[in-house]
């Protein structure tokens, strides 16, 4: 029992030897700290004061330059450096290298790119491994777009730290610019390992699995991204162009109106892109006026854009006319209902019999015996849903139909034009051709038509 307490004793003072032997030297450290602290504010004051009489004393400059590089006082930094680099020409006791790296970096912070560009090139041609030097003229050759350059400093920068994030993204994002995904892929991937909340690194990645085909492990990236106040829109964009292409409407509808959200924050031309293309899945939808308000915002921003004012001139006579819109745009049971009413309707006080209806990708043909109190006949009519130019080949295969069917008479009706040989075509032959405006008369007359042959034949 005596030893034990012995023992126990024992380790009490030499846990109070340890204790006064560290507050010891943190007070031996702070007071060296301090010290320097005073020298480093002597020799600050002692300097400025040669450099009163002398402005540009080289031993002043470098003292006070350093002080100020330390303290990351940069725009103070960025004079000292400048006079120095000037000094450093013609005085060989100034280490060059030294100064114009730092004159590099101090001209990086207060964003003089120019001046900081120079002067790490001349850093970079005393000495061209180091990291700093050949990692910020990567950055720089990146923003001018090099990408070519960008990536050969970026290259030489991981060598020397190839666990630098920033490193690697920007080598990953310069191969990314080159077209180059394979290369830039595992660079991409290595920075995230060592960054993994860096979005922007997370965005290239999704950039390089979509471009090498993989695009569902892109689109789960863009989709994780569509929430981030500053990579949303772009990401939203890449994931809705995604859904479009696996015909997905709604989805892509979803991620352009999330991206939307994201104005504040994103660039004007994202925005454009992003309401123009909105706009082509609202018109696949049929919902018209949704897709006018965005080509009208377009329009407004930017007068030009792609085929906008086309698109506007277009929809516009669509959304104010139902049955314009149901022959140019609906589904072909709705398209065939329409056109079963126009032919109903097309001779007043008629009796009509529809023999046939043959539906094609190009057209619809609805073969009729039609009765009247002077006539009757069989007659074919041919319905196409174009805007464009409608060639003699298309007049040639009715004309063929006509003679096999051996109907009297044929009418082709159209939101298009005939072209001129159609035109020739039929100046000898029983068609008759009927384009846009003819079409329209009867697309808004067509229901009233119809409700007053059924009240005729109501009495």
């Amino acid at each position: 029992m005596n030893t034990m307490i012995v023992i126990v004793g024992g380790l009490g003072i030499l846990v109070v030897l340890l204790v006064i032997v560290l507050m010891d030297r943190l007070k031996q450290g702070g007071s060296s700290s301090h010290k320097r602290a005073k020298n480093q504010e002597l020799l600050f004051k002692q300097a400025n004061k040669r450099l009163e009489q002398t402005p540009r004393d080289p031993e002043s400059l470098i003292t006070v330059g350093d002080i100020y590089f330390q303290e990351h006082n940069w725009n103070a930094a960025f004079k000292t450096y400048e006079i120095l680099a000037e000094l450093s020409l013609t005085n060989k006791e100034i280490n060059v290298f030294e100064v114009h790296l730092r004159y590099g970096l101090a001209a990086l912070q207060v964003e003089k790119p120019d001046e900081a560009y120079k002067a790490l090139i001349l850093a970079r041609s005393l000495q061209a491994t180091d990291f700093d030097v050949n990692y910020n003229l990567g950055i720089l050759e990146f923003q001018r777009k090099n990408y070519e350059k960008a990536a050969y400093m970026l290259i030489q920068a991981c060598k020397q730290n190839p666990e630098h994030p920033q490193a690697l993204r920007y080598l990953g994002d310069s191969f990314v610019n080159l077209g180059k995904y394979r290369e830039a892929l595992p660079l991409i991937r290595k920075a995230i390992d060592f960054a993994p909340t860096d979005k922007e690194c997370l965005y290239t990645l999704a950039t390089c699995y979509f471009e090498l085909g993989r695009v569902d492990q892109a689109l789960s990236i863009f989709l994780h991204l569509r929430i981030d106040p500053f990579l949303g829109a772009k990401a939203c964009l890449q994931a809705g162009n995604i859904h479009i292409a696996q015909h997905q409407p709604v989805n892509a509808i979803q991620d352009f109106e999330i991206g939307l959200k994201h104005e504040k924050n994103s660039s004007p031309e994202v925005m454009t892109e992003m309401r123009y293309r909105l706009a082509t899945v609202y018109l696949g939808q049929n919902e018209i006026g949704k897709a006018l308000n965005l080509l009208e915002v377009i329009r407004y921003d930017n007068p030009g854009y792609k085929d906008v004012s086309a698109l506007i001139e277009r929809y516009q006579e669509l959304n104010v006319n139902k049955n314009y819109q149901i022959f140019m745009l609906s589904p072909s049971a709705d398209f065939i209902a329409l056109c079963r009413k126009i032919v109903l309707s097309y001779y007043m006080q008629s009796k009509v019999k529809i023999l046939n209806i043959t539906n094609r990708s190009e057209w619809v043909d609805i073969t009729t015996e039609i009765e009247t109190t002077q006539w009757s006949d069989t007659i074919i009519f041919r319905f196409i849903r174009t805007l464009g130019s409608i060639g003699e080949l298309v007049i040639r295969d009715f004309h063929a139909r006509l003679k096999e069917v051996k109907a009297g008479k044929g009418i082709c009706l159209s939101c298009g034009k005939y072209s001129e040989e159609a035109r020739r075509y039929t100046e000898a032959r029983i068609i008759d051709l009927i384009e846009k405006d003819k079409l329209m008369a009867i697309l808004n007359t067509v229901d009233a038509r119809i409700n007053s042959s059924t009240a005729m034949a109501h009495k």
